[in-house]
């Protein structure tokens, strides 16, 4: 099936899609911040580069968009053209997420994944107690590894 936009058009739209400063990963850094919280961002020396790494709490944060990420969830449909590409590309984002998160927690380091879908959408109460959960997780280190926020 041809898509249904121009290649130049099909092009300017995904250069327009941004991985760093994302909406999803803006509100999760903004309300902890306002929460007293201090991070370090896109920290290059561990796997994946996190995009909120906190020492003072062993932890990082990754904030995941649903469809390059892969996540089973309603935001994530496979698309219908190139459909090898795709799956090969976000088959790839999985495997490599994985292999991230597993040698983060090698180090000794908790991981918090916060899924687009969690976010998109949400009223502030909403936003308000997925942000409770992750300030219970930071603060009390000895729950889970891993931490994983979405629907």
């Amino acid at each position: 099936m041809a898509d249904v936009v121009s290649k130049e058009v099909r092009s300017r739209m995904m250069s327009g899609i941004k991985g760093k400063d994302t909406k999803p990963e803006m509100i999760i850094r903004k309300g902890l911040h306002a929460r007293g919280f201090r991070y370090k961002l896109y920290d290059k020396s561990l796997p994946g580069k996190p995009d909120l790494v906190l020492p003072k709490y062993n932890a990082v944060i990754f904030v995941h968009g649903c469809f390059w990420h892969g996540h089973d969830c309603h935001l994530f449909k496979w698309p219908k053209t190139r459909i090898d590409f795709w799956r090969e590309k976000i088959g790839s984002n999985i495997v490599r997420d994985e292999k991230h998160t597993s040698m983060i927690e090698r180090h000794g380091i908790r991981v918090a994944v916060i899924w687009e879908c969690g976010l998109k959408n949400r009223s502030a109460d909403e936003i308000n107690e997925i942000l409770n959960k992750l300030e219970n997780w930071l603060i009390n280190m000895e729950n889970h590894r891993i931490l994983q926020l979405g629907s």
